[in-house]
Parts: structure tokens; sequence; C-alpha cells
């Protein structure tokens, strides 16, 4: 199998990714500095993103940077892009990644503080985190903005709703950026499904697990412009990781229904950071 670094050559660039330092983050980091872009490595925990750029910086001998930071603070997450800035002097792609779903006993003993932190890490520090970046890349040469979201947006549970309000807020927001930033930033959305990563070791085993899914065609968002569309516009596309963003579908669970591995979702990465996959005018 061709590497993600044989196809997309990223020397040069700079890419910050929220949620790092381990699972899915921790992946999406060692491909991009695989491919050669250098990267800043932000999480709540320095020691933990200290360990991780210092993992990359042997394996890949690119520049990383560890920074502490809590995405659902907002004075954190202009730090976090402020010190990207200072340090490496440009950025052109920004994953958020960082996320979090609390456990909780009934819907009814969801507390204030649990439901303002979820929807706070999941929905405003991405929020705040893509407008800085946004704006930055949009004044200079384009960019690219990834978030990480969840297929529970579309088909929430009594197990995860605050989680699923916020991502289905991110799925909100990525189709409005799309808009506000084209056509110099890109914008657009992973969905993953289980994956093995510490936000799910407390949830239960999903109903069928170990059951084989039946094949079917990609359901795709119909249409290419909004009505009202420049020339040359095309609408945002949710990219679901079981969807290939060219319409061929993909099973990284396999076809068994069980959690995937956090290293398999850094691949759907690579066509959302080419010009090609562009959601906006172009």
């Amino acid at each position: 199998m061709t590497s993600f670094a044989a196809l997309h050559d990223l020397t040069g660039q700079v890419a910050v990714v929220t949620g790092g330092s381990r699972g899915i983050g921790r992946a999406i980091v060692q491909m991009l500095a695989e491919a050669g872009a250098d990267v800043v490595i932000a999480s709540r925990k320095l020691d933990a993103c200290q360990a991780a750029a210092a993992e990359v910086r042997a394996s890949t001998g690119r520049t990383a940077v560890p920074v502490a930071c809590h995405v659902g603070r907002w004075a954190d997450c202009d730090r976090l892009i402020a010190e990207s800035l200072a340090r490496l002097g440009r950025l052109d792609v920004l994953v958020n990644n960082a996320g979090m779903s609390p456990l909780y006993d009934s819907l009814d003993a969801v507390s204030e503080e649990l439901y303002d932190k979820t929807l706070a890490v999941n929905l405003k520090g991405p929020f705040r985190l893509a407008v800085l970046a946004a704006t930055h890349m949009a004044a200079r040469d384009g960019g690219s903005i990834i978030n990480i979201g969840t297929t529970a947006s579309l088909t929430a549970s009594v197990r995860e709703l605050p989680y699923a309000c916020a991502k289905a807020g991110l799925n909100a927001l990525t189709v409005g950026l799309a808009e506000a930033y084209a056509p110099k930033v890109r914008v657009n959305a992973i969905l993953p499904g289980p994956f093995r990563t510490d936000i799910s070791q407390g949830w239960a085993p999903p109903p069928g697990a170990g059951a084989v899914r039946p094949a079917g065609p990609p359901r795709r968002p119909a249409g290419d412009r909004p009505p009202g569309a420049a020339p040359g516009q095309r609408r945002v596309e949710l990219h679901h990781w079981r969807h290939h963003p060219r319409g061929r579908r993909h099973h990284p669970q396999g076809l068994a229904h069980q959690p995937g591995a956090p290293g398999a979702i850094a691949c759907a990465g690579k066509n959302l950071r080419k010009p090609h996959t562009c959601y906006g005018a172009r």
C-alpha cells in the first residue's frame, strides 16, 4: 500500500493538532510529520505532549512543538494559535480533534457542570481555534481545517447525548466556516464510528457488535451547489469515515461491526488536506 507521505508532500507546512498526544490525534500527528509537516501537539497535559513530540522528532526528524492547552477555555485557544505562529511562523493545517464524552447514570443526572464542560471542549474550543486559524490562513496562502466529529452526531443515543449535541454543532460549524472562508480555506469534517481510544473505554459495546454489516451505496449530500452560490462554489460535505470522499465505501473497522484502531482514521485526512476536496469557491 502506498504511504500517505509518498502521496502528499507537506514539507514546509505547519499543522496544529488538538488532542494530539494520544489516540486518533497522535496517529494524525505522526502521519502529518511523516509527510514532511512540522507539527504542534496540543493537549491538557504538557508532559504527554512533550513525550509525543520527542517520539515524533526521533521517528521523522520534523519539528514537533508541545503546547499545553485546554480547548474548552477561550484564552487557552488564543494562546495556542499565538504560540504556534510565534514558534513556527505559519499555520497551514488545523485539526480540531480534542474531545470528551463524560459518563452519567441517567439524563436527569447530567449536571450543568458536565453539560457545560462537554459543550466547551467539543464545540466552543473548535469554534474559537478555527476562526483564529482561518482568519490567519485567509490573509495568507490559505489552508485546511479538519474537524473530527462522530457518527453519534447523526444517530445520538441516551448514553452520550450532550456529546452528540456538541458534535452536531461541530457539523454546523464546519458548514458555516467553509462558506465564510472560501475560497482560500478548506473546512471539512470526518465523522468516525467507534474507535479504541481513551474516550471510548467506558462505553458499552454497540448493539450488534460482531455482526457483519450489509454492503450498500454511500450516502452523499445531494447537489453540488447551494442555492445562490457563485459559479465554481460547491456545498460543504461532512465526510463520514465509512464514505470515501470520492464515493468508494471504506471500512476501517473491517466488515465486522467492531471498534477501529486510532491509526486507521488518520488516513481519512489525506484527501481533505488536498485542494481537490475543497467545498468552497475554487
